[in-house]
């Protein structure tokens, strides 16, 4: 697998990242180790996390296969803080003493000494950005964070944490989600992103399972749209215009002789400002087929064609005069 530089930082990660939302969840770590193997046997390194998935277990799962299973060495760890919430005067959000409280709970539960790329997990209104960076300076300078990013930052607020970032510790990395489906992204926050230097990790890179054309004659009964927790979340994107797009990227992976799948993730790993889309799976076998876009680079002809059906309005003052 290819490596990108992760914005304008030293760190080189592979341009596809495996995400564990579901680890120690609907993913038991049986599941969990088959998918590391194999994302790390084709080259992968960027492993992505977070305080809250499946309540820690995420973390706790992940922490218990680095070393014997896989070298930690051999994976850039990536895991986030801010949306775990709990009573008391530091338990939660971005303050200082939530941000250490909290990165000193990854640590443990990830059974290491330092974690690669540190994110926000969200913008927190109610505490001054200053003491949230301030935070992100203490785990660099104390070792126990080599890189900071964000995530679910929309341009205003990516551009001033990113301004207002020492070099201690600036902003490497933002993840949001982006697809084909969902490109408001387009409007500030990637241009907002290149002008800092700041890499893209995109989650629900496709459409939250709808662009791979499983749901275009109904809902599986084994998928996430067919589940209690999962089917909002699915059915965000099931609407005319998300049909119209699927339409088009079949089409596309028919002429291709490859699958819907592989189309849209090749397509937004390849959007300007795309380190790495963020990859999660059921299962191996589903793994296996987004592994298989490595393999993929889309026409121009296509490129263009999809881009036009999934076009977004942009409006004043984005467009300019």
């Amino acid at each position: 697998m290819e490596k990108r530089q992760l914005g304008r930082s030293g760190l080189r990660v592979s341009r596809m990242a495996l995400g564990t939302m579901t680890w120690g969840g609907d993913t038991d770590s049986e599941e969990a180790a088959s998918q590391l193997v194999a994302f790390v046997d084709a080259g992968g390194t960027l492993v992505d996390t977070a305080d809250i998935y499946s309540e820690g277990e995420s973390e706790r799962v992940l922490g218990a296969l680095l070393g014997d299973l896989v070298p930690r060495d051999d994976i850039v760890l990536a895991t986030k803080a801010v949306a775990r919430r709990t009573d008391g005067p530091f338990g939660g959000g971005a303050s200082r003493g939530a941000l250490l409280t909290a990165l000193e709970g990854s640590l443990r539960r990830l059974g290491t000494d330092h974690i690669d790329l540190w994110q926000l997990h969200a913008w927190d209104t109610t505490v001054p950005v200053d003491e949230t960076l301030a935070a992100l300076d203490y785990a660099v300078t104390t070792g126990k964070a080599r890189y900071v990013g964000v995530s679910n930052y929309c341009g205003w607020q990516l551009a001033t944490a990113a301004a207002r970032s020492s070099a201690v510790a600036p902003l490497v990395s933002t993840q949001v989600e982006y697809s084909l489906l969902e490109r408001g992204v387009d409007r500030e926050v990637v241009p907002a992103a290149e002008h800092h230097g700041i890499g893209i990790l995109p989650w629900a890179p496709l459409g939250r399972g709808v662009l791979t054309g499983k749901y275009r004659t109904g809902t599986p009964a084994d998928s996430r749209g067919a589940s209690s927790v999962f089917a909002g979340y699915v059915e965000h994107h099931r609407t005319d215009r998300a049909a119209r797009i699927v339409q088009a990227v079949a089409t596309a992976a028919d002429g291709l002789g490859t699958s819907p799948l592989a189309v849209a993730l090749a397509w937004v790993r390849d959007r300007p400002g795309v380190v790495a889309p963020v990859v999660g799976a059921r299962d191996t076998g589903q793994l296996t087929g987004s592994l298989a876009a490595e393999e993929i680079t889309l026409p121009p002809a296509i490129r263009s064609a999809l881009d036009d059906v999934s076009a977004i309005e942009v409006g004043y003052p984005e467009r300019g005069l």
